[in-house]
């Protein structure tokens, strides 16, 4: 378990993507380019979702990302931030469905 003051220490904002890429070192992954407003600006992230959404389907989408974590080179790609998704079954299965406003906000709002 955390405290909540661990958890307050997370910074998650909303964003656009703006294109998405297949990873070029792995089938699974891709590599995209996601606008969190003036404040952060772009952030490249590498997610695992190619299993369950064709590019057409992410461009343009409104996501949530937790944009302080530590960068990491995944798969010869650094990646700075991580989109929040619910998996079904929750251990791994092969469905997953990403966090979305259910409102038009605004690129950069803070999830609190």
């Amino acid at each position: 378990m955390i405290s909540f003051n661990e958890w307050k220490k997370m910074d998650m904002r909303v964003g656009e993507i703006k294109e998405v890429q297949d990873h070029p070192n792995a089938d699974k992954l891709y590599v995209l380019k996601v606008w969190l407003g003036e404040e952060i600006g772009e952030k490249i992230i590498v997610s695992g979702i190619k299993e369950s959404y064709k590019k057409e389907e992410l461009t343009g989408k409104k996501i949530i990302v937790i944009t302080n974590l530590e960068p990491v080179v995944l798969r010869g790609v650094k990646s700075g931030g991580m989109l929040l998704a619910a998996c079904e079954p929750c251990d791994g299965g092969e469905k997953v469905s990403l966090l979305i406003p259910d409102s038009d906000v605004s690129n950069g709002c803070k999830i609190s």
